[in-house]
């Protein structure tokens, strides 16, 4: 595959995981950006997410895993316990520093860091969750000229993350659920 010129950024926590499935699902097979997500996972409970997405959507769901190129037509996962950055040369760094809102992964950190490389080329979405994180990440994303989309907070099941991200954003679609989902329905 090649490396990835466009990125698709999903962040998420509590109360985000069936959206995400459901995102997933309607992701076509050939896309020709890479996909990348990170919710909230504590590291002391062993989760078999990318495995058990990758039987259900009959697609490979990968970890993310430290120096990997990001490639097009991949679904990544930030592992639980170190935060997910996206480097210059397109790869993958994973991060072991103190959580951000209390979190690691923190969704602002992979937000800011892929903003940085893709600029106008990252797409972040942030959806349903119990605290900030992912709010400042989307200003990076949108200071960077990239595109924001917000999950509408009457949708979310808890609406902190959304409504905070709301209140920090300059450019923001704030879409429904269903919307959220028509959009992965039409990526190439």
């Amino acid at each position: 595959m090649p490396e990835a010129r466009d990125i698709i950024l999903i962040g998420g926590s509590a109360g985000s995981y069936s959206l995400i499935i459901n995102i997933l699902e309607s992701i076509p097979f050939n896309i020709s950006s890479a996909i990348v997500v990170v919710i909230h996972r504590n590291d002391k409970y062993p989760t078999q997410i990318e495995k058990s997405l990758s039987l259900k959507l009959k697609r490979a769901i990968l970890p993310a895993e430290d120096k990997v190129i990001i490639e097009n037509n991949n679904i990544y996962f930030a592992p639980p316990g170190y935060h997910l950055l996206v480097e210059p040369n397109h790869t993958f760094s994973l991060d072991i520093s103190d959580p951000v809102n209390f979190s690691r992964p923190s969704i602002d950190v992979l937000f800011e860091s892929a903003a940085e490389v893709y600029t106008d080329r990252c797409t972040a979405f942030l959806l349903s969750g119990a605290n900030n994180d992912g709010a400042y990440g989307i200003k990076r994303v949108e200071h960077f000229g990239g595109t924001t989309i917000i999950q509408d907070p009457l949708d979310a099941l808890i609406d902190t993350m959304p409504s905070s991200a709301i209140t920090t954003s300059s450019k923001a679609k704030v879409l429904k659920n269903k919307q959220i989902i028509n959009y992965f329905c039409s990526i190439k």
